[in-house]
């Protein structure tokens, strides 16, 4: 069982680098298609380089934090008993492996972009980002507790989306310079971030459906009907998440191409407005 604040933090970290991601992504391809290649991480513009990490640094700093939390304040430092892990934190010891593995993405590609230590490429930084999805991904799948209900169905809808990551991930190291699945990636990450905030309002906050209550640790429904319900909201919501997103994202192209776009990008749309 989780907390609106467990679900919250850990989206407000996805959601903004996902955001961040998506938008990178269409400005570097508006700008110049020709040469555009997947980045895992995107630099920050301006300020004379002074920000330019600001992403990895969001990931290391956002992870760590939210690793310390699950691991030292969660458990209130009892790792042990009897000799043996501590079975009531089993939860917490699972997110901070998981938070682990995205800590040690960001501090691997600020290794290798800032010294000689550890020179990966772009397509080498997909993999270990995807290692880490995985490790997420496995973390929700194969969870000590016992998802199960309402609370179930809304965290096998985030494995759906954390699967989106990996694969888009992986096919942008195979396929270094496709823009549709840079964006994509982008895509994925921030609608995981959002399902995370709809996870904690829906089942922790003011959102949740008729005839379904928290009580304790469980999420207890009246009835079957009222549990169909709420699965049926979730995928309304997912839906919605998804499309307001693809014409979010539809909206940056058009403003990036106005802005940042190259001759012959803005011919090219022309041509396809004119023909329609």
């Amino acid at each position: 069982m989780g907390s609106f604040k467990g679900h919250a933090l850990p989206g407000t970290l996805f959601l903004v680098v996902g955001l961040w991601h998506t938008w990178s992504a269409v400005v570097r391809h508006v700008s110049n298609p020709k040469s555009f290649r997947v980045r895992v991480w995107n630099p920050v513009p301006g300020f004379d380089g002074k920000l330019k990490y600001l992403e990895l640094y969001l990931i290391v700093i956002g992870a760590f934090i939210d690793m310390c939390i699950e691991l030292l304040y969660s458990t209130h430092l009892k790792f042990f008993v009897h000799g043996v892990l501590n079975p009531h934190h089993m939860n917490d010891f699972e997110h901070s492996g998981m938070l682990l593995m995205f800590f040690i993405f960001g501090v691997v590609s600020l290794l290798s972009e800032k010294t000689r230590f550890l020179p990966l490429p772009q397509e080498s930084l997909c993999l270990v980002a995807a290692t880490a999805f995985c490790a997420e991904y496995l973390l929700f799948y194969f969870h000590s507790t016992s998802h199960k209900g309402l609370e179930g169905y809304y965290h096998l809808l985030l494995v759906f989306l954390i699967g989106l990551c990996i694969l888009t991930t992986i096919a942008g190291a195979l396929f270094p310079t496709s823009f549709a699945l840079d964006v994509c990636c982008g895509i994925a990450i921030t609608l995981q971030g959002l399902w995370f905030y709809q996870t904690a309002f829906t089942l922790y906050g003011p959102m949740m459906p008729d005839g379904c209550r928290l009580k304790g640790n469980d999420i207890i429904c009246r009835s079957t009907d009222s549990e169909l319900r709420g699965e049926f909201l979730a995928n309304f919501q997912l839906f919605a998440m998804v499309f307001s997103v693809l014409v979010g994202v539809s909206g940056f192209y058009i403003f990036a191409a106005s802005r940042y776009g190259n001759n012959d990008l803005m011919n090219a749309v022309q041509d396809g407005l004119d023909q329609d």
